[in-house]
């Protein structure tokens, strides 16, 4: 896929000014016209004459007189590469200097219609690869406080972003990134204080930004709380844990609900972000097709509490709660004195942050349940993973993935 840098669009019409001076030299040169230090020249080759229109970008005609004799239109030509060579390449010496001088105004002054990105890491990279498919030669601009020397090249070489180092939150770095001929600001760095931060002042300076401002926030807490914020009705505010469950849930679950007789029990294994969200989704959605949710995890109880007080609506099926490691054999038997995995097709999602030990429970309980329908989560996109999950079975999920495949288009104009 080719994708154009900010810098295509100087280069294109440089080289085709040239052209067209070249030409207009060599035209005059070649027409019948004389220099007053070189008469010899008319008698001489094609190839001679295309030397000194190239001698003209160099030195200009100090060397070699000025036009005359010959048709009038061949003199007025040979003049405006005369006054056109000169003047391109001096243009072109001054723009060098201007940006070794001050770099990040000189690139930055010509951006328009671009998308800013704030952040260079994987919700960063996630959200320029959805918005290069979409839209592979948009000018992006990415911006972080610091950005690692390999990531910064494949920013650049293999996305065609530009990339500068700076705050966000300065009023000095916001106003010079031309918001204000800018499409969109995607907020995609892991402070979620200065994400909300940033974009309170990008309002307050640019408004016609308003509702074209993405937050992604990390803490589903600070998310929550911030809801009725002015700043969150004004922008688009969004976790990815949130936006991958409710992917899973809408692709999957609801379709295997749908197919399937009985109401369904389903096993959360690993209760952190990814498993909260799952959960609240399920309840939101699909309650009256559940007949019991059991969680698993090291603090089940506690974060439980945190769900239940975040929850506007009680839930109207069985719930189990056990606490221990998802990869201990005895948290399962345990769990198999509440509820028969054998029976119907139960739904059991490895969800912890721990790739290694999702993919091998997975492959216990596929050995002890092959009714079930079994998903195990990887954070990255792992070949891997899918690869085992083909040969055995197993629904293989990357948070990665689901996160890209569930940004909706309009985040991406």
């Amino acid at each position: 896929m080719a994708l154009e840098n900010i810098h295509t669009t100087n280069i294109s019409w440089r080289w085709f000014a040239a052209v067209i001076l070249f030409s207009c030299g060599l035209v005059g040169l070649t027409s019948g016209v004389s220099l007053t230090e070189r008469p010899d020249i008319v008698a001489s080759a094609v190839w001679v004459k295309a030397y000194y229109a190239l001698g003209l970008f160099v030195v200009g005609g100090m060397d070699l007189g000025v036009p005359t004799g010959g048709p009038v239109v061949g003199r007025f030509i040979l003049w405006i590469a005369y006054f056109g060579c000169p003047l391109l390449m001096a243009s072109a010496v001054v723009e060098a200097v201007l940006t070794v001088v001050s770099p990040y105004r000189w690139r930055l002054k010509r951006m328009k219609d671009h998308i800013v990105i704030v952040g260079s890491g994987d919700m960063a990279i996630s959200y320029l690869r959805v918005l290069r498919k979409h839209h592979p030669t948009r000018s992006v601009l990415i911006v972080d406080k610091k950005i690692d020397r390999v990531r910064q090249l494949e920013l650049s070489e293999s996305y065609g972003a530009e990339v500068i180092t700076g705050d966000i939150t300065h009023d000095f770095l916001i106003k010079e990134l031309r918001l204000h001929r800018c499409r969109r600001v995607a907020l995609m760095g892991d402070d979620n204080f200065q994400a909300f931060e940033a974009a309170s002042k990008i309002l307050r300076l640019y408004p016609r930004l308003e509702h074209r401002i993405i937050i992604h926030c990390q803490s589903l807490r600070f998310l929550r709380a911030m809801q009725e914020t002015q700043i969150a009705k004004q922008s688009i505010s969004f976790n990815s844990y949130n936006l991958a469950a409710k992917g899973l849930v809408q692709d999957s679950l609801i379709h295997h609900f749908a197919h399937t007789a009985e109401k369904d029990t389903v096993v959360l294994a690993g209760f952190g972000l990814f498993g909260q969200t799952i959960l609240e989704e399920l309840q939101n959605n699909a309650s009256d097709q559940i007949d019991q949710v059991s969680i698993i995890d090291l603090t089940a109880n506690r974060r439980i509490e945190v769900v239940d007080e975040q929850q506007k609506q009680q839930p109207t099926y069985n719930r189990a709660v056990i606490e221990g490691d998802v990869s201990n054999p005895e948290v399962w038997r345990k769990l198999e004195s509440s509820v028969d995995l054998s029976k119907n097709e139960p739904v059991v999602i490895l969800g912890t942050g721990n790739a290694a030990n999702n993919l091998r429970t997975a492959l216990w309980i596929r050995q002890k349940y092959k009714n079930a329908l079994i998903f195990a989560r990887t954070n990255g996109i792992s070949e891997f993973a899918l690869d085992v999950g083909r040969e055995h079975n197993i629904n293989a999920i990357s948070i990665t993935r689901l996160v890209e495949e569930h940004i909706p288009a309009a985040w991406l104009e």
